[in-house]
Formats: structure tokens, sequence, C-alpha cells
């Protein structure tokens, strides 16, 4: 029995980059983060919290950007890091002051001092 074959099937195969090209989409969200981490910061004038509301805007874009709509998601994403931040730095100074006390009265306690 002779074999009988089908014409060749060709595949045209393109690689998918992992996220789509937003060039348009990734100047407005630098804009967005830009104004929005300036309101945070004029709200916040302790200078303490600059730091950690930047690092809160980067850490939120870079979420957003794996969204399907990242304009969209930045501003309740920056809301959260901004606020997990923000509570972060309060729990640290709890702490640096709780620690302080603590050794001021072991400083001057009769039984070290």
């Amino acid at each position: 029995m002779p074999a009988w074959f089908e014409p060749e099937t060709h595949f045209e195969v393109a690689p998918i980059p992992p996220v789509p090209f937003r060039g348009t989409q990734e100047t407005e969200l630098d804009r967005l983060k830009a104004r929005l981490l300036r309101e945070l910061l004029q709200q916040t004038p302790d200078a303490q919290f600059n730091a950690p509301l930047r690092r809160a805007a980067n850490e939120a874009a870079g979420l957003a950007w794996f969204t399907p709509f990242p304009l969209l998601f930045f501003p309740a994403l920056l809301e959260e890091k901004a606020r997990a931040a923000l509570r972060q730095r309060a729990r640290q100074r709890r702490i640096r002051d709780r620690s302080k006390n603590l050794l001021d009265a072991w400083d001057t306690s009769p039984i070290h001092g």
C-alpha cells in the first residue's frame, strides 16, 4: 500500500512579548505617578516619609504595569502601598521610641547607673 501525505503546512512563528508595547501609556503612567506622588508628599510634610512613599509609588507602578489597564489600577495600588508604608514607618518609630525609653530606664536604674 503506497503512503499518501497531505501538502506541507507552514507556520509562521513570531515571538509574543510578555507585555504588549504601551509607549504612550508608559508616559501617561509616569505623569500620573508623579502627580499622585506629589499630592501624597504634600499631605505628608514630614520628610522622613519621602523615601517610603517614593518606594510605594514605584512598587505600585511596577504592579500596575502587569495589569490589563495600568492607568486604572495604579491609583488604588498606590493608595494601598502608601498606607502600608506609612503604617510600617509609624511602627518603626514606636519600636525605636520604646527601645530608647527602655535604654534610658536601664541607664538611670540604681543597679546599672
